[in-house]
């Protein structure tokens, strides 16, 4: 193919065109070109006529090698190194080119050369090199280069100065590129994101906060960055009220607002707000990526709400790796092992290779269904069909499976040839498996094997206490409650959070403090006299409290935080209404006991959250299956 210039455009013919016309002439092809052998054509041309040296003319031919999608950085360090005079444009055009190409230490190369041959940097090869300095983590290098911006008179440079705050706060540099800031008399908002950045990477919160609220102008970055740094903190009510304000102040939230978001509502369990932002994306008229996507997935599955998760899993068009592996867990999570195995089976047809992440996902709904020959044929079909090594994850996955199946020789035939020493969560697994199948004498071994591990992890001893006091050990539960208190672990209070009407509400164990107390302690009672007409007696082996009186210790159990806050959901939600509570620990056999009963009293179903999985009461019965 050769290169022609469209009739319409065509100069008058020149048959000896001057060094004036050659230029221009060169520079209308270069517009019109569109592919590298079209450039390629535009270069012999230069070179047949003399014009390679020409600065102008070899620089632009250098630009289109090195910036287009269709260039070769090799062709254009040809044409740089065959210029007479090679200027600063070139040699920044060089260095953009390689910067696009991610070679960050090709461009250091390149300013180290351009100095070796006199060729002066300006105000735009320093904010280049300095983003190179980024990509690299070369905070040394930062320093270096910011000395050669003040020895060349340009600190004053708003764009050397700006990539230079930038740089310094990105890198955790945050006293430095403080002392620019502060000394700067015209600052951007880019300049001010990056402050914002910097601070929120390095966990400051004050200045982070002192800086938002300085700033003249906010753009979606400033509220991204703010948002996502309450995800980051654990502050997921108040990455939610920023998301509010920030549609009060006008701005439009983008795809990296709405993934940060959902994963704070997905932390809460906030359906209702879930529900909002979907409708959002709907409405707003945003195609579902593959981060979105599976930002919605995992959170409908995290709120225990798999009709909203399959929804959004179906309005995914290009769905990626992990949008599979969010509907897989949260399937398996929430008790819908066949549906799990369908999914997977489905990936597997599909042009996704699945990864180690989704066998533990199947591996899970295996366990969460009882599925034992299943899941050992996933176990062994990804290190066969896959080439998949598996991991401890997987391992313990399959120790779960066993162990809530009571298959304890096979287990210990597992865990003593893997090829890997068990971990804390193996243990806990099954510890659990010989808790429910009343093997207390394994339950023991792994229970001390567990705290020997972890030994300020107070689970591992409520856990082996919990046996024990089921086994009527209690000698065994004292000196487990005084090895406590002599190491002075606590178990942190039970925390457990309900939507209603979109606002989220927090209750810790005996909680006093909420404003309609009275009516949620009356309803605790009810919940309480309807429970012993429907013959239900309180559990009391597991309160660990130091309580002898038996009354004092069931009263205990009535304020447990996920009873407050399903009392709460009683009286502020319409019969029928299902009811989303979600806790910080795991729940006690006392209320799963409860649970089960009132959601046949009062004719609900009850989505409870623990640390450890999800129960869905429904009519007398939980998805567990009573194996927690």
């Amino acid at each position: 193919m050769t290169l022609t210039i469209p009739t319409s455009h065509h100069p008058p013919p020149i048959t000896n065109p001057s060094k004036q016309t050659l230029p221009t002439l060169n520079l209308s092809l270069l517009h019109l070109c569109n592919h590298l052998h079209e450039a390629k054509q535009v270069h012999a041309l230069m070179i047949k006529t003399s014009q390679i040296g020409h600065t102008f003319s070899a620089s632009r031919l250098a630009e289109f090698y090195a910036i287009s999608n269709n260039g070769s950085l090799r062709y254009a360090e040809m044409v740089i190194n065959s210029m007479e005079e090679p200027c600063t444009f070139a040699w920044n055009t060089l260095i953009r080119g390689n910067l696009k190409d991610k070679n960050a230490h090709k461009v250091i190369s390149l300013y180290d050369q351009m100095l070796c041959k006199s060729i002066e940097p300006d105000h735009y090869t320093f904010t280049l090199v300095l983003k190179a300095c980024t990509n690299l983590s070369l905070t040394e290098a930062v320093k270096q280069f910011h000395c050669q911006v003040i020895k060349r008179g340009l600190e004053n440079s708003p764009f050397v100065r700006n990539k230079l705050i930038h740089v310094y706060a990105i890198s955790g540099s945050m006293l430095d590129a403080r002392k620019l800031f502060d000394a700067s008399p015209e600052l951007d908002v880019v300049t001010w994101n990056s402050m914002l950045e910097g601070y929120s990477d390095n966990g400051d919160s004050e200045s982070l906060h002192q800086v938002f609220d300085s700033m003249p102008y906010r753009d979606v970055v400033s509220w991204n960055t703010m948002i996502g740094y309450y995800v980051q903190v654990g502050e997921f009510v108040e990455a939610i009220e920023m998301f509010r304000r920030m549609q009060e102040e006008g701005e439009r939230p983008d795809r990296v607002t709405l993934v940060s978001v959902l994963t704070a509502i997905a932390h809460l369990g906030a359906l209702a707000q879930g529900k909002w932002v979907h409708a959002y994306i709907w409405k707003h008229g945003i195609e579902l990526d593959e981060n979105l996507g599976s930002a919605l997935v995992n959170m409908y599955s995290k709120c225990g709400f798999m009709d909203g998760a399959t929804e959004a899993f179906n309005e995914t068009k290009r769905k990626s790796l992990d949008t599979w592996n969010a509907m897989i867990g949260g399937l398996a999570a929430n008790s819908r092992s066949l549906e799990a195995i369908n999914l997977f089976s489905q990936l597997e047809h599909s042009h996704i290779q699945p990864n180690a992440i989704t066998f533990s996902c199947i591996l899970n709904a295996c366990s969460h269904g009882g599925l034992v020959e299943d899941g050992l044929a996933y176990f062994n079909k990804m290190k066969i069909v896959y080439g998949i090594e598996p991991d401890i994850a997987h391992y313990g996955c399959v120790v779960d499976l066993l162990g809530r199946a009571g298959l304890f020789d096979k287990l210990e035939e597992i865990m003593e040839f893997m090829p890997m020493k068990p971990d804390a969560i193996m243990w806990k697994a099954l510890l659990g498996a010989c808790k429910i199948h009343r093997n207390f004498k394994m339950g023991e071994k792994a229970g001390l094997q567990l705290i020997e591990i972890a030994p300020y992890d107070h689970a591992s001893y409520v856990l082996l206490s919990n046996m024990y006091a089921m086994a009527d050990k209690w000698d065994r539960v004292h000196k487990l409650r005084k090895t406590m208190l002599d190491k002075r672990i606590k178990k942190p209070p039970g925390c457990s959070s309900i939507e209603v009407a979109g606002i989220v509400h927090e209750f810790i164990v005996g909680d006093t403090n909420h404003y309609r107390k009275k009516e949620i302690y009356d309803m605790v009672e009810e919940m309480g006299e309807k429970l012993k007409l429907a013959g239900y007696e309180p559990d009391t082996r597991q309160v660990l409290l130091d309580i002898d009186k038996e009354e004092v210790k069931q009263a205990s159990l009535g304020h447990h935080s996920e009873k407050l806050a399903v009392a709460f959901g009683f009286i502020n939600t319409k019969p029928g209404t299902t009811i989303r509570v979600i806790k910080n620990l795991r729940m006690c056999s006392d209320c799963h006991s409860a649970f089960k009963l009132l959601s046949m009293i009062y004719d609900r179903d009850l989505v409870i959250r623990d640390s450890n999985r999800f129960h869905h009461f429904a009519e007398g019965s939980c998805s567990c299956k009573d194996y927690w």
